[in-house]
């Protein structure tokens, strides 16, 4: 009896297994942050609002960022062996998942223990920490920054593996470019600039989906 998963088909498909749990893990509690938990600390009461920050936050975080740092690698791993100029599609979802990525580890989880560490000062009777104030609108921006990446990410990726030749099976150098540039553009705005539409939910649902429609656009006039 032949064991396909020991094979190099094998492998790659328990690699791809992993990334496809680890990246709905990453992306269900990105959702879970912007689309429920959000919206209940804008109605919940101060206690209670203090004692999720304390309590699920931290646990909440913990699986984020580890689901993220093994879609993250996983996704490397297939791209080394796959190449990474397997299409533009690829190209594409993989720059937006690697932004996504580094917006978790280097602004959301930095700026969220500043959070967590004030809220717990707070509960002690102790003072909350001034940095905190500037904290979480920073680590807010750049979880809305990630959902609205989402949407275009998961679509070029999807592409990536089903659609044979991309989206646009003459998709050009010049066209890719001008996506970058945007993607570049909006990445920037995550780290100094403001939500925006994307303050309510639906505003970032209605911009994720216009983004991927863009981007899309873009690929097809260029």
């Amino acid at each position: 009896m032949d064991i396909e998963l020991f094979t190099s088909h094998g492998l790659d498909y328990l690699v791809r297994w992993i990334h496809f749990l680890a990246g709905i893990t990453w992306i269900g509690l990105l959702y879970y942050f912007n689309f429920i938990q959000g919206e209940y600390f804008k109605e919940a009461e101060g206690e209670h609002r203090a004692g999720a920050i304390q309590k699920l936050l931290p646990r909440v975080l913990w699986w984020f960022r580890w689901g993220a740092m093994l879609t993250f690698l996983t996704g490397v791993a297939m791209l080394a062996y796959r190449g990474a100029g397997t299409s533009y599609d690829i190209t594409i979802g993989a720059t937006l998942g690697t932004i996504m990525f580094l917006n978790v580890w280097l602004i959301i989880w930095p700026n969220q223990k500043i959070v967590i560490a004030s809220a717990v000062q707070v509960a002690e009777g102790g003072e909350a920490l001034p940095e905190a104030a500037v904290s979480a609108p920073k680590a807010a921006l750049a979880s809305r920054t990630n959902t609205l990446f989402s949407f275009p990410m998961l679509w070029f990726m999807g592409s990536s593996a089903h659609l044979p030749n991309g989206l646009v099976t003459d998709a050009s150098t010049l066209g890719l470019g001008a996506i970058l540039v945007v993607i570049a553009a909006l990445a920037a705005n995550g780290i100094i600039g403001k939500q925006g539409p994307m303050t309510s939910v639906r505003g970032v649902i209605h911009s994720g989906i216009g983004l991927t429609v863009v981007l899309y656009g873009i690929m097809v006039v260029l």
